[in-house]
């Protein structure tokens, strides 16, 4: 997340003090935690068992960061990139010194702002066949989610120019088929005997295997600024591995398509959003966004159908498109506001929309080690949004 000065709209480096204070708000709902500049944060919602009850999770939590950051004269605001920020100022901390140390400019000016989805599994067998089965889908949710068309300043042409600056980092992007956990450590081991990633948190794969809690971390969407959309967004995730672990255990192999075409359908997605065009998984060919996301949701429709959260979940996407995704709203208010700072207050009062800390006590779990449900066998979950 974004943190914004309330009066100019430039962003503010703030996360120390906004960490120190929010923890004895509502410590059973949500946290914070650094991330790497201090002009932004990391808000990690309560994990959940229903679409519902992630909505009211990341409306409050966003309602309770905002309080927080009011009162030190800042604003949330949930958009992927930073529009007008040159050289943001790096979080204190000995890991994020070495990062900057080893990864200079690429560091220096990094302000982007994804949104990550974990969801449980019931094993690391089970969590590296969906990985290998939820590859091609990727680019879809990258595109559902694309938010950050502005950077320094200009528009950069992308719907999603955080994917591109995130792509900086030489360990990020699609993965390609591993076929089995011992495949999937050995490549984690050869990456890490380089010494070019510090540790095995800077393995930025699109999809990867979570070391602290039984989950799959999907890391590949920008932070959206309507919270309805998060969380639809987290309810296709959900319903993606749910999907992928079913054909796992039905024994269906995993579309083996090269990890090098993934990244070029991923460059798609994150240059026209939903408003062009985008990779149908099942041909290869391009397809009209729509179709794309047709296919997708015909894919997860009968995990969806058995949450009871198919119509709901259905109708935000066909929101998303017919609006054209979040890029296309903050070109639209910049078109009607005039100047990027009165854009970035539209968009700074469109984070906390319909968002009030009074929706603390309608969540739904106390915090657990997952993100989202799962078929059939529900388990709690968190999103975390940078």
């Amino acid at each position: 997340m974004l943190l914004v000065d309330a009066s100019t709209m430039a962003p503010m480096p703030v996360a120390e003090q906004i960490i120190q204070s929010i923890g004895p708000l509502k410590p059973d709902a949500m946290r914070v935690s650094a991330e790497l500049q201090r002009e932004q944060l990391e808000l990690i919602t309560a994990p959940q068992r229903t679409f519902s009850a992630q909505l009211r999770s990341i409306r409050s939590s966003r309602a309770a960061v905002d309080e927080a950051a009011q009162r030190l004269g800042a604003r949330l605001a949930a958009i992927g990139t930073a529009p007008d920020l040159e050289w943001p100022h790096l979080y204190p901390d000995d890991r994020y010194e070495r990062v900057s140390a080893q990864f200079q400019r690429t560091t220096d000016r990094h302000l982007t702002n994804g949104f990550h989805v974990h969801v449980a599994i019931g094993s690391r067998d089970e969590g590296v066949a969906v990985i290998d089965r939820i590859r091609p889908w990727l680019h879809a949710l990258l595109a559902l989610s694309a938010n950050s068309p502005f950077w320094r300043a200009r528009d950069s042409g992308y719907a999603s120019y955080r994917y591109q600056a995130w792509s900086q980092w030489p360990t990020s992007g699609p993965t390609e088929v591993f076929g089995s956990v011992a495949a999937y450590d050995e490549h984690r081991a050869a990456l890490l005997r380089t010494s070019v990633p510090l540790d095995r948190g800077m393995l930025y794969f699109d999809a990867r295997l979570c070391d602290r809690f039984p989950t799959v971390e999907i890391r590949v969407a920008d932070v959206c600024t309507d919270a309805t959309h998060a969380a639809a967004i987290a309810a296709l995730v959900r319903a993606l591995v749910e999907t992928c672990a079913r054909d796992w255990h039905r024994g269906l192999d995993p579309d083996p398509v090269p990890g090098a075409v993934l990244r070029l359908w991923a460059w798609h997605a994150s240059r026209y959003g939903v408003t062009g065009e985008l990779a149908d998984p099942l041909t290869g060919r391009m397809v009209p966004a729509r179709a794309a996301v047709d296919r997708l949701l015909a894919t997860v429709r009968p995990v969806l159908v058995d949450l009871g959260e198919w119509a709901e979940v259905r109708a935000v996407i066909e929101e998303i498109i017919r609006v054209g995704g979040g890029a296309s709203l903050q070109r639209a208010a910049l078109g009607q506001a005039g100047d990027l700072a009165s854009m970035t207050r539209e968009l700074v009062e469109a984070t906390t929309a319909r968002c009030t800390t009074r929706e603390w006590s309608a969540v739904e779990d106390p915090p657990a080690p997952v993100v989202a449900l799962r078929g059939r066998r529900p388990g709690a979950g968190r999103t975390r949004s940078a």
